[in-house]
C-alpha cells in the first residue's frame, strides 16, 4: 500500500510517501480502508521531535491521528464492528497513524460514521470534536445560560467548541480575526472580538463562567483572561506547553486539556451532525501524496482533510 512515513524527525522534507507492506490486524484490531485522514498541528509537533516524551512513537512512523474509512479485515475477538461497515475514529497517538490507504485500528477506537457527510469528509471530526467537547464539558463543566469565552475561535478547535456550546444554552463570546469572523459568526457565537484590534480583556464587558483558550498566547495574556472568570469557574487551555493559569483565593480552577479518545462521546458527536445540530466543516482536501506539501505550509487555516488513491 501507499503511506507517508518519516525515518527521522525533522522539517517536512523528512516526509515520504512510499511503499509499505499491508498491515495485518492482531486480536482486538481492526483493518480500515481509509477514505481520509486529516491535518492536526500536533502532526507537525511530533514529525519535529518535539513530543517525544509525551508521545513516544517508533520510527518509521506514518501521521494521522484521525480516520475515517470502511473495515476491511478484522483481527480475532473484534464483535463491535463488522467488515464493510463505515467507522471513524481517533487513533492512538503513539501508534501508525492514518496518512495512509488502510491503517489498524483498535475497534474500541472506532465508531460508525455519520450518514449525512461524504465518509472522507467524516475524517475532519474526531480529534478536534472531542477536544472541543471535552474542553466545554468534560473539563470546563459548561451549562445552560453561563457564558464562554472562546479565544481562537477562528480555528477548526473553535469552530466546532462555538457550536457546541451555543447548542448547549451557553452565551458564547469569541475572539476571531477578520479573516474568520463570519465563520464564528456562522458557527452561532453571539459576540466576536476582533483579537487583532485590541485587549481582549478590554473588549469583553461581562465576567464568564468559563475561558476556553485555543490560541498559542503569551503566558501574560493567558494570565489576564484569567481575570475575566467570575469566582467559582474555570480557564482551560489547550496549549499544552504552557500551563494554563488558576486563581485559588477567587475559586478559579486552571486545566491543561490533553484530549482523549472515546468512542461513546464521538458517537454522540456523530448523532449531532445527523441531526442537523453540529456541522463538519472541511476548508480543503489533499492528495495523500501531497501531505508533505501541507506540512511545510507557513500556516493551515481551516480543516484540512487528506485523501489516499482510490481503490
Amino acid at each position: 500500500m501507499k503511506a507517508v512515513r518519516f525515518h527521522e524527525y525533522g522539517t517536512p522534507e523528512v516526509l515520504r510517501y512510499e511503499d509499505v507492506a499491508l498491515p495485518v490486524p492482531a486480536a482486538g484490531q481492526v483493518r480500515v480502508r481509509v477514505a481520509a485522514t486529516s491535518f492536526n498541528s500536533v502532526d507537525g509537533n511530533i514529525r519535529g521531535g518535539f513530543m517525544q516524551g509525551p508521545i513516544p512513537v517508533a520510527l518509521p512512523h506514518t501521521p494521522g491521528l484521525d480516520v475515517a474509512g470502511t473495515v476491511d479485515a478484522l483481527g480475532e475477538g473484534v464483535g463491535n464492528v463488522a467488515v464493510g461497515d463505515e467507522v471513524i475514529g481517533f487513533l492512538p497517538m503513539d501508534k501508525p497513524g492514518a496518512a495512509a490507504e488502510y491503517v489498524l485500528a483498535p475497534a474500541e477506537v472506532l465508531t460508525p460514521a455519520p450518514k449525512s457527510v461524504p465518509l472522507a469528509d467524516a475524517a475532519a471530526l474526531p480529534l478536534v470534536g472531542l477536544t472541543a467537547r471535552q474542553a466545554l464539558f468534560d473539563h470546563g463543566k459548561l451549562t445552560t445560560g453561563q457564558r464562554v469565552l472562546i479565544n481562537g475561535a477562528g480555528g477548526a478547535v473553535g469552530n466546532y467548541a462555538v457550536q457546541l456550546a451555543k447548542g448547549a444554552g451557553a452565551h458564547v463570546v469569541a475572539t476571531a480575526s477578520p479573516r474568520s469572523r463570519a465563520a464564528v459568526e456562522a458557527a452561532g457565537a453571539d459576540e466576536v472580538v476582533d483579537h487583532t484590534a485590541g485587549s481582549v480583556t478590554a473588549a469583553v464587558s461581562e465576567p464568564v463562567d468559563l475561558v476556553l483558550n485555543l490560541a498559542p498566547v503569551d503566558p501574560a495574556e493567558l494570565a489576564a483572561l484569567l481575570t475575566l472568570v467570575r469566582p467559582g469557574g474555570a480557564l482551560v487551555n489547550t496549549t499544552v506547553w504552557m500551563p494554563a493559569p488558576g486563581d485559588d483565593e477567587r475559586g478559579v480552577r486552571g486545566i491543561d486539556l490533553f484530549v482523549r479518545s472515546d468512542a461513546g462521546q464521538l458517537a454522540q458527536l456523530v448523532a449531532l451532525v445527523d441531526a442537523g445540530e453540529l456541522r463538519v466543516e472541511v476548508a480543503e482536501r489533499v492528495a495523500l501524496a501531497d501531505l508533505p506539501a501541507l506540512h511545510a505550509r507557513p500556516a493551515v487555516h481551516g480543516k484540512v482533510v487528506v485523501v489516499p488513491p482510490a481503490a
